[in-house]
């Protein structure tokens, strides 16, 4: 593919739910807008989604399909291919990918999200978004009043326990060699009636194509419909990188994203970020609205850019 010549007002990064949401908003502002979405959206294997008003219960990649729909029907543009780099060229950032072409815009959006770092089980990869899950909001309501087991691999293991016990009353937390629980959280999970199992787990039981259980070390087999976990998610790419945009430290869990301002804006200028590449634990609705915001503060950033010209272009010409 070769590079093209057009300049875009906007390139977005993305073309997830934030991704997306941004390239409507701008294209409505009439701005000429790219995504370019390299088309694994982090939640493809999930049965539905929740949270996101009007929307509740369809199957993501139909909110996506109709994402996309609306982007085209507003002018905007959606380009596959995946970003490997991009550079400044004078005011302007040309985007490069992964198949050696590239693309130009005025300003960059990076709605690119994360990959879920899974913890080192055999069959969790298989699993997941089916009945290895992480987030009760997200999958919470499919398993209810089911047996839920939640795999211990960092200090708040006792406490998501207990949150997933709003949704079942047979929650299992698997120590999987973590810490035992101190008193207050021994307690807790005992008021509460969250068995608490010891050992290492060492491989999942499915049956007919479903998790039944888990197999301890010990050979145990411990009966679980669906395993919590919890992922490291992993922001780093090359074109972050590239960027030179240094990733912080979540207070919240191992993880890492890209500051902004309150806008989006990162600290490279003309570079916004949104969406959970800027907040792991953003959910739909709140990276759209994010994306959102971005969307507005770029068109507000392209107006004042725009008037500026047009100053020095009336007070260039002649009286």
């Amino acid at each position: 593919m070769s590079t093209s010549d057009k300049l875009y007002d906007v390139v977005i990064i993305g073309g997830g739910v934030a991704g997306l949401s941004a390239a409507v908003s701008l294209s409505t502002a009439l701005r000429s807008v790219v995504v370019v979405d390299a088309g694994t959206p982090r939640n493809a294997a999930s049965s539905a989604l929740h949270g996101f008003l009007s929307r509740e219960g369809m199957q993501p990649l139909e909110l996506l399909a109709a994402g996309r729909e609306e982007v085209l029907a507003y002018g905007g543009e959606i380009l596959q291919g995946t970003a490997a780099g991009a550079e400044r060229c004078q005011d302007n950032l040309r985007v490069r990918l992964e198949d050696g072409s590239s693309v130009a815009g005025r300003r960059l959006l990076i709605a690119s999200g994360f990959r879920d770092e899974l913890p080192d089980l055999p069959g969790l990869r298989e699993r997941w978004g089916r009945d290895v899950i992480h987030c009760p909001y997200c999958h919470g309501w499919e398993l209810r009043h089911r047996a839920i087991g939640v795999l211990a691999t960092e200090p708040t293991a006792a406490q998501e326990a207990l949150l997933f016990r709003q949704w079942s009353s047979n929650v299992t937390l698997f120590r999987h060699g973590m810490p035992e629980p101190g008193p207050a959280e021994r307690d807790q999970l005992a008021a509460r009636s969250v068995q608490v199992v010891d050992g290492k787990v060492q491989a999942l039981k499915i049956e007919n194509d479903a998790l039944t259980g888990l197999i301890l070390e010990s050979g145990r087999v411990v009966p679980c419909e669906a395993l919590v976990v919890s992922p490291r998610p992993v922001t780093g790419s090359d074109l972050l990188r590239s960027l030179g945009l240094q990733e912080a430290d979540s207070p919240l869990q191992a993880a890492t994203y890209v500051q902004t301002d309150e806008t989006g804006q990162t600290e490279v200028p003309g570079v916004w970020a949104a969406g959970n590449v800027t907040d792991p634990n953003a959910q739909l609705i709140t990276a759209a609205a994010a994306a959102v915001k971005a969307a507005t503060a770029i068109n507000a950033d392209l107006v004042a850019a725009d008037t500026r010209r047009a100053v020095a272009a009336l007070q260039r010409s002649p009286a």
